[in-house]
């Protein structure tokens, strides 16, 4: 069977797909900071035989986690002379503009630890000024002394020619082998001085801790008995060998996330939705992100702690084009100093987590929040639920505070919750030119199905679909993916003078490049698709549109549909499009797919019962606008195809619930699936 296991940040998740296409599921505690021994106990608590999976797939937040909490190692840095302070120079366009006291973000490598390196490339790939290898010898020398564990080398125009890197990095390797060492060119061969010298400083600054935990976590699958190939989540959302991961660990910055995305994608597909909004809410964060006609969005314009205060830091490696906001079932409700109440971005997590959980947290979170308004069952709870408990922290904390009753002030806290989460979908869809209407929503995660109902009636979107096992879906994803990476190199041209003959050679070098590396991984030829983009931007802007190529040999035919699709693309996500304007070229992107087997999913059997006797009684639920309202409870598992529920409404499962409100109605799916319509 294929499995795939999801570490979160309160849950570790794990799904398995048998060859006869039937899913199964279990959830246990993240286990910081030993993850691995989450994923050991979630493997043991599914009760699978270790011997019978043949693929597993695993989403980390490892790597995200070094990163924020800055657990990573003592980095140097080697660039060209001149640039030793580009990591502090960064961006001029500040997202807090008028802030006179904003500050820029701090490098993670200090600037005695950067080091300058007498060699020159121009952007042409032409050698100015020869390596000098004293320099890194000085370095290296130096950076022993400081006790660095990781090097990072970054050279002017190394996206163009890598040479000096590649010399660098033998020379490094020869007189200190045991040190951790990032080129640039083996993260990204993409232009932009800042940002990919900041994409190899936090490469190089997990790489030791990646190696790590990768080869601690396939210890312990080894030792378990697991036989089958292990594979790792990337934020591209594609998978890679564990090998590789180890390698370039920065590609697993949003591991986990994007795999739910990913899934949503293809669930769209098999139930001919192509148009979908994922929707994915955790113990800790709420996800979002939009897929447009099947196609998931990649970005090379990604940064960590970026939000409308600070500037965060550029990775440029393809990551799904994802929001995420600090707003999970843990997250905390608590007073500012304005008096104003506000949900998250703190949360309690898993441990203590929220008054719920009985583990010593105090401070009233969503979940409780959940309780006290009956959309969650306590008897659902793997632990015992004190409601009093529950109702007191919300009372104390929140209700007295505003002079209104305990359930007023659970239904606020939902209420504010709803109203971040609203702000991340509009962010996704509306703020980009897409209308919320001309999309299902898929929701899952713990908290997906609590929230997507009130959410789709605020956006206009009709249709609510709640997946199998929607608790564990971004792990179901995993099970859906393929081998992906990325090959893209910056290579300016203007359309206009294009010279077919070199631009194809580029084309077939590439794709060459992409399957030697998967023959090296075992896969044969007919395994790897190709999928080609190219960068465009009309001739004097600074950002550029992602337009798709079309394979094989390119025609002055096929260059004509490059622009017309350019300047479709251009139009739909700027409003405009300047047919007159020339067109430049400036990156060239190759997707290279391994194709692994993957089982059919299994359709339901046809139900056997009614919908009555799913039904397992009536508890009344506090809903906006119309207070408390007796609502029907059901029970999932005995919810068959073809079976309808009218709301007002709750159907239940061990991990989630989906609450349906008055005026609104459910269709179980041939596959399982929960199909909302909103009656937006």
């Amino acid at each position: 069977m294929r499995v795939a296991t999801d570490i979160g940040g309160t849950f570790t998740d794990l799904v398995y797909l048998d060859d006869q296409g039937r899913v199964g599921m279990a959830k246990t505690d993240t286990t910081p900071p030993d993850f691995e021994e989450g994923v050991v106990n979630v493997l043991r608590k599914s009760g699978i035989d270790p011997r019978s999976v043949t693929t597993l797939i695993h989403g980390t937040t490892v790597i995200i986690n070094a990163l924020t909490e800055r657990k990573g190692v003592k980095t140097g840095l080697l660039t060209t002379k001149g640039f030793r302070d580009v990591l502090e120079i960064g961006r001029g366009n500040r997202p807090d503009l008028f802030n006179l006291r904003y500050q820029k973000p701090v490098p993670f490598v200090p600037r005695y630890l950067r080091f300058e390196v007498e060699e020159r490339i121009n952007s042409k790939g032409e050698v100015l000024v020869p390596l000098n290898r004293d320099d890194i010898v000085c370095a290296v020398e130096f950076f022993k002394r400081e006790g660095v564990e990781a090097v990072a080398v970054a050279y002017l125009h190394a996206y163009a020619n890598p040479a000096h890197e590649r010399e660098t990095v033998a020379l490094i390797r020869e007189r200190w082998p045991e040190v951790a060492v990032t080129a640039s060119h083996e993260v990204t061969r993409e232009w932009r001085e800042y940002e990919r010298t900041s994409t190899t400083v936090l490469n190089a600054y997990v790489k030791p801790i990646a190696a790590n935990y990768v080869d601690r976590l396939e210890q312990k699958l080894r030792d378990m008995g697991v036989p089958g190939k292990l594979y790792i989540m990337q934020s591209n959302g594609g998978t890679t060998t564990f090998a590789q991961a180890k390698e370039t660990p920065i590609n697993m910055v949003e591991s986990g996330p994007v795999a739910g995305i990913f899934g949503a994608a293809m669930l769209g597909k098999l139930l001919g939705q192509p148009n979908v909004i994922a929707f994915d809410v955790g113990g800790t964060t709420a996800k979002c992100s939009l897929v447009d006609n099947g196609e998931v969005t990649i970005t090379t314009e990604y940064r960590i702690e970026r939000d409308e205060r600070r500037a965060g830091y550029p990775i440029k490696v393809p990551v799904v084009d994802i929001v995420e906001i600090g707003n999970g079932g843990g997250s905390i409700a608590w007073i500012d100093e304005a008096g104003a109440l506000k949900v998250g971005p703190q949360s309690a997590g898993a441990f203590p987590g929220p008054v719920a959980y009985g583990r010593g947290g105090a401070e009233p979170t969503t979940t409780d929040a959940n309780l006290v308004t009956g959309r969650l069952n306590p008897a659902n709870f793997h632990m015992p639920v004190d409601m009093d408990a529950v109702r007191r922290a919300i009372d104390e904390k929140i209700a007295r505070h505003f002079g209104v009753s305990v359930e007023e002030a659970a239904l606020g806290i939902l209420r504010i919750a709803n109203a971040n989460m609203l702000n991340a979908l509009k962010l996704i869809s509306v703020r980009k030119g897409y209308d919320p209407r001309d999309f299902a929503l898929v929701a899952f995660g713990g908290g997906g199905a609590l929230h997507a109902t009130a959410l789709a009636r605020e956006l206009g979107v009709k249709k609510v679909i709640v997946p199998v096992a929607a608790s564990v879906f971004s792990a179901w994803g995993m099970l859906m993916t393929d081998l992906r990476r990325d090959w893209l190199r910056t290579d300016i041209r203007r359309v206009q003078d294009l010279d077919l003959d070199k631009w194809n050679a580029l084309w077939n070098e590439m794709e060459y490049e992409a399957l030697q590396w998967y023959r090296e991984q075992g896969f044969a030829d007919d395994q790897v698709v190709f999928v080609r983009h190219a960068d465009m931007r009309y001739l004097g802007q600074e950002h550029t549109v992602k337009v798709p190529v079309p394979g094989g040999n390119l025609t002055p035919a096929d260059v004509e549909e490059v622009i017309r699709r350019f300047h479709a693309a251009h139009e739909k996500r700027y409003s405009f499009k300047l047919e007159y304007m020339p067109t430049e070229i400036v990156n060239v992107h190759v997707v290279a797919f391994g194709r692994v087997q993957k089982p059919e999913l299994a359709k339901f059997p046809p139900a056997s019962g009614s919908v009555e006797d799913a039904k397992k009684g009536v508890r009344p639920v506090y809903f906006e606008e119309v207070g408390w309202v007796e609502t029907a409870l059901y029970e999932r598992d005995r919810l068959g195809p073809g079976m309808m529920v009218e709301g007002p409404a709750i159907v239940e499962e061990p991990t989630t619930a989906t609450v349906l409100y008055p005026g609104q109605t459910l269709q179980v799916d041939p596959y399982g699936n929960l199909i909302v319509e909103t009656g937006a």
